[in-house]
């Protein structure tokens, strides 16, 4: 697609900010009004328009679809959204270790028992650690509780965590993205240490590595969108 505009800008509205391409404001591939609550957001979504040349890169626009799914989706399926992210608690990678007798294990200690105790002290809840092949769940005030602070987020917050969820494979990691010292790159070095163990001990593969690679990559930008939709 040939690019169409010459101007982009940042205006203020009611109910947030949104970018507008020679004045006309943008709209979500659904058509509502691509309005975020943020300017820092704003300008994010501005410089993805801004920075397009002659020719317009459709896979370019990673913080606008992230942007419209918050608003299409997310904002209108609130109750399936939080399921979701309940789904991955249960399922988190942090809670699921291996043998206390492999060595594997005491890393997965030094590494995710800080941040899933963390995840504890400040929700007020006891996650279930599980080694072997039996799952063993949550207790459900556990579950409760965890559902009653996802229903305090607005809809952007709660598009981020998911995509950073389902990235990591853990609610635990999503939340701890959400604190103001958290480090994504820590973060996602503690999502993908098993990876990264089985990696090192069995070899690495080119296309397996490329693949971890993106999904770094993916994470850190739903990162950067979620600061940007908190600021």
């Amino acid at each position: 697609m040939k690019r169409f505009y010459d101007e982009v800008a940042v205006i203020q509205v009611d109910d947030g900010w949104q970018v507008t391409l020679d004045g006309r404001g943008l709209r979500t591939v659904n058509r509502g009004h691509q309005i975020v609550p943020t300017r820092a957001l704003a300008d994010m979504l501005a410089e993805e328009w801004a920075r397009q040349g002659e020719d317009i890169d459709p896979r370019s626009f990673r913080f606008r679809d992230q942007t419209d799914y918050a608003i299409d989706m997310v904002a209108k399926e609130r109750a399936e959204t939080i399921d979701k992210l309940l789904a991955y608690a249960e399922t988190d990678t942090l809670c699921f270790r291996a043998e206390p007798e492999d060595a594997l294990y005491r890393k997965q200690l030094e590494v995710w028992e800080p941040l899933v105790g963390d995840i504890e002290t400040r929700h007020g809840i006891t996650l279930t650690r599980t080694s072997g092949v039996i799952h063993r769940p949550h207790a459900p005030e556990s579950v409760d509780a965890l559902r009653q602070t996802l229903d305090t987020f607005d809809a952007f917050t709660l598009a981020g965590l998911l995509t950073m969820a389902s990235l990591s494979a853990s609610l635990c990691i999503a939340l701890s993205a959400l604190e103001d010292n958290a480090d994504p790159d820590a973060l996602w070095n503690a999502a993908s240490l098993e990876e990264e163990w089985q990696a090192d001990l069995w070899g690495r593969d080119s296309e397996a590595e490329q693949y971890r690679a993106k999904k770094r990559e993916d994470f850190t930008a739903a990162f950067e969108w979620t600061r940007a939709a908190r600021a």
